[in-house]
């Protein structure tokens, strides 16, 4: 069952997308395709490749559908493997996301995905969600602890602002942050937002 959390975080990627015009969408960890399975329905979009490295989770994908319409099947590919290593088939698409994916990755593997990402696959369009570890304390959540397992981090932010504007403007893209899931007036949202658009001159600044 979607969450309410998880149910916002989806319409404010799903928005995001929209916004850009993408026509094409690399759904970056796309998990079991909570919202790959949304994009397939968007008339707009007319392709999508999802990767994720759990086998287990692509399987419950291909599940999903299989219940929707041939029209949107055909929109999609399904790849089994790491963002961060190479996948040149990944090149040339409108728009990627990453929902609630950085913060599986350990921290001192994050510049190799921002070099997958944003040199080798370059899309015009990069949408990154993330946990925003300033709102933990309003979920209960007890200090020096993350709201899941496998999290390797979960960034206030502060943080993951500062994060964004360096992969920005290393690899020359404009960088916009918002609050999703709330807007407490101290602790932002539950989730957060960054919204990336490759600029005009395009250029990376130096190596991530």
């Amino acid at each position: 069952m979607t969450t309410w959390l998880h149910e916002q975080r989806l319409e404010a990627v799903l928005a995001a997308i929209r916004e850009s015009g993408a026509r094409s969408v690399l759904d970056l960890g796309c998990g079991d395709g909570s919202l790959l399975v949304r994009l397939a329905q968007e008339a707009a979009v007319a392709r999508i490749v999802g990767i994720d490295l759990s086998s287990d989770s692509l399987a419950r994908l291909r599940k999903k559908l299989q219940t929707l319409p041939g029209e949107f099947r055909e929109k999609v590919e399904l790849i089994h493997g790491s963002i961060s290593e190479p996948q040149r088939v990944l090149a040339g698409f409108d728009a990627a996301v990453l929902v609630e994916t950085i913060e599986h990755i350990d921290p001192d593997r994050l510049s190799m995905v921002e070099r997958r990402v944003f040199q080798d696959m370059r899309p015009e369009t990069v949408v990154i969600t993330t946990p925003n570890g300033d709102f933990n304390p309003l979920l209960g959540v007890p200090p020096h602890r993350y709201r899941h397992p496998d999290h390797r981090f979960e960034w206030g932010r502060a943080k993951f602002r500062s994060w964004a504007e360096g992969v920005a403007e290393r690899n020359g893209y404009a960088v916009t942050c918002r609050d999703v899931a709330g807007a407490h007036p101290v602790h932002g949202g539950a989730s957060q937002m960054a919204l990336l658009t490759r600029r005009a001159d395009g250029r990376e600044r130096s190596a991530a």
